[in-house]
């Protein structure tokens, strides 16, 4: 079966679905009240250095302050000799020229926060991780700007090519194109969509970039508030064709005209090639629920993931760390006990692979495989893993199975996985568990009433909800209230029942 990606657009949500071989193998959601904020460059003032974590935390304007580690610290030669100079020695403070660059960077591998950086500094970041629970973006001044086959990176003269590009003689005629092509003291990095790109693509992507770069340096330079955004990143469709949209994916479909439009122009500009392969969903039923992906979004919160031999996995997230268990369940084999473990390890070692990356789960993580005997089953599981892993975009580091039976791996996390995303603290047991975020049950009902409403003929519609699910749509999501009500010609009322489930509800077509 072909890959595709849909995008399914409202004004409440937007979801980007990318579906291989008719299996849902990525899943991405963006609300308005919800940005994102990966990719964002930030004129920002630093508010506190902390010598003994090696860091500082910088106001760029969000709700928290974001966190900078010494080594995505870049400052100038110019800038930092000066400040050296200028070392206060009685107190051991630095006094500084705000009026000095922060470009031209390079510094000491050992050099320490206090020397880099001081309060009330201001210091152009870029994010590189969102917010995630309690704690702030991630930052780092080693700005990177992506394009649809290039990355540009302005403080570096490294050239580099995308690890999934193994054939060496494509890996040395990428370099030498780009080595030909880039100006002096830049750097890029290529693609792995960029694999069969010709020199004019590449040419074409690289002017755009350092266009970019120019009009930000411009705009950074004419910034005189701060904190400020000086750059922001491409909303979750149009990257969806940038980082998404390969070789191996052969239509992107949308349901919004307004969409699609904009994405035909987008991809006249940087990659015509995919004209062809997008188009505009015009089917009866709901994009997602034509290709069931509605069916497997419902299953992406289930803590218990069951094997086709009868056994089963338990993912559990905290923010901290996640921990998948693997069972035998009701799988009892057919010979003799090591087979049925191996076995049962094999088939779990495929759906955790399909799990992370679906789930979108990262940081540290730990698999608890059924402890096997025989070193070479070890070493098999360890093989079958690495090679299930290939096909994720998120830098994966795995390490051997313990005496225990544990696998220790981290994967690369920039965003919320999409249970933090889709649900929030269960208040029913004073947050032990998690529930569907209010919003999430919102939306949720808004896409049913959508999708029923042509087949009722009644123009009023009751809607009975738990009392805090009543009170977010009648407050927050009012606009979106009163946009459904005009798009169905329905009126909508709304009931609270406090005997009501927060995630139960009832849809009520009067006549």
């Amino acid at each position: 079966m072909a890959n595709e990606i849909l995008i399914n657009t409202t004004s409440y949500e937007t979801r980007i679905a990318l579906v291989e071989n008719g299996q849902l193998a990525e899943f991405h959601l963006q609300r308005p009240t919800e940005k994102a904020f990966v990719g964002n460059i930030y004129r920002g003032r630093v508010v506190r250095v902390l010598p003994g974590m090696q860091a500082a935390f910088v106001n760029i304007g969000l709700e928290r302050t974001g966190f900078l580690y010494v080594d995505d610290v870049y400052i100038s030669n110019t800038d930092l000799d000066a400040r050296l100079l200028k070392r206060q020695e009685s107190n051991g403070k630095l006094a500084f020229s705000s009026s000095l660059p922060d470009t031209d960077i390079n510094r000491s591998p050992d050099m320490s926060i206090e020397n880099l950086l001081y309060e009330g500094q201001t210091i152009t970041v870029q994010v590189a991780k969102n917010p995630i629970g309690t704690k702030g973006a991630r930052l780092t001044c080693h700005i990177t700007l992506p394009c649809r086959n290039l990355v540009f990176m302005p403080f570096t003269e490294h050239i580099g090519i995308s690890r999934k590009i193994q054939d060496e003689d494509i890996r040395k005629t990428l370099k030498e194109r780009i080595e030909t092509l880039r100006p002096a003291g830049t750097g890029f990095i290529v693609r792995t969509v960029a694999e069969n790109a010709t020199m004019e693509e590449l040419e074409a992507d690289m002017e755009f970039l350092l266009l970019l770069w120019d009009e930000i340096l411009d705009i950074s330079n004419k910034t005189s508030t701060v904190p400020n955004m000086i750059y922001e990143d491409l909303d979750i469709t149009f990257r969806s064709v940038r980082d998404y949209f390969t070789e191996e994916v052969h239509h992107l479909i949308l349901d919004d005209r307004e969409a699609y439009e904009q994405l035909l122009k987008f991809a006249h500009t940087f990659a015509p090639k995919l004209q062809q392969r997008i188009s505009f969903y015009q089917g009866e039923s709901p994009l997602f629920v034509t290709h069931g992906v509605d069916v497997e979004i419902s299953r992406v919160l289930d803590k218990k993931v069951w094997l086709r031999s009868g056994g089963y996995i338990i993912i559990e997230t905290t923010e901290a760390l996640s921990v998948v268990d693997v069972n035998t369940g009701s799988y009892v084999g057919k010979n003799d006990l090591e087979e049925t473990i191996f076995k049962t390890n094999m088939e779990a070692v495929k759906e955790i692979a399909y799990q992370l990356r679906l789930r979108n789960i990262g940081g540290i993580i730990i698999i608890d495989f059924i402890d096997m005997g025989e070193e070479e089953h070890r070493e098999e599981l360890f093989t079958s893993f690495k090679e299930a892993v290939k096909k994720d975009k998120s830098r994966i580091n795995i390490l051997k199975l313990s005496e225990f039976g544990l696998t220790q791996m981290t994967r690369k996390r920039s965003c919320e996985n999409l249970n933090q995303m889709m649900c929030e603290p269960c208040h029913y047991c004073a947050g032990e568990g998690v529930l569907k975020s209010r919003k999430t049950i919102c939306y949720e009902i808004f896409r049913k009433i959508s999708r029923r409403a042509k087949r009722h003929n009644s123009t009023n519609i009751t809607l009975t909800v738990h009392p805090r699910i009543a009170d977010m749509l009648l407050k927050e999501e009012e606009t979106v209230i009163n946009e459904l009500e005009n798009d169905i010609g329905k009126r909508l009322s709304i009931v609270a029942n406090n005997k009501f489930h927060i995630e139960k509800y009832e849809i009520n077509w009067d006549n």
